[in-house]
């Protein structure tokens, strides 16, 4: 196999991926959803960030990442998104994000995925490394969520249902 074929083969399908992306995004919704309002931007346990601080930050970087990764335009990373204490802005702002993702996500050839960006002009790495961070930190944020909500005698969702 030559090296342009090897840098395009496949284990996984774009659009499995982004099925994957968005299970994630989904259970993450449903993880936001089940915060009592108060405490979804006001408990916390051991130093941590609210859920509300984190959520910004998975706001901050799955819209614009793939917004960055489609046009090639960098922008700084941010996680200071106007939500007025209201959870449903935070939720309407994440279904945004989600389309925006949808819409997006068909624009990323196949070859591109293996190609080395700068991340918000700092984080280096290959366009299917950048995704799976997304995911692996959306899945770390969910789980100390999972925490929060059982510390509050709430039952998060099932995680394996995406």
């Amino acid at each position: 196999m030559n090296a342009t074929a090897n840098k395009t083969a496949q284990v996984i399908s774009s659009e499995a991926l982004l099925n994957h992306l968005q299970g994630h995004r989904n259970l993450t919704r449903r993880t936001i959803e089940a915060f009592p309002e108060k405490e979804f931007f006001n408990h916390s346990i051991g130093g941590m960030r609210t859920f509300a601080e984190m959520t910004m930050e998975l706001l901050g970087i799955a819209g614009p990442g793939i917004q960055e990764i489609v046009s090639g335009k960098s922008e700084p990373l941010n996680e200071k998104i106007e939500h007025g204490n209201s959870k449903l802005k935070i939720l309407q702002l994440w279904d945004e994000a989600t389309e925006q993702i949808n819409m997006l996500w068909p624009q990323i050839p196949t070859e591109r995925f293996q190609e080395n960006i700068l991340l918000f002009g700092m984080y280096e790495g290959t366009v299917i490394s950048s995704i799976f961070y997304f995911i692996d930190n959306e899945i770390h944020h969910r789980g100390q969520g999972y925490v929060y909500l059982r510390s509050l005698g709430i039952e998060p969702p099932a995680f394996y249902e995406r």
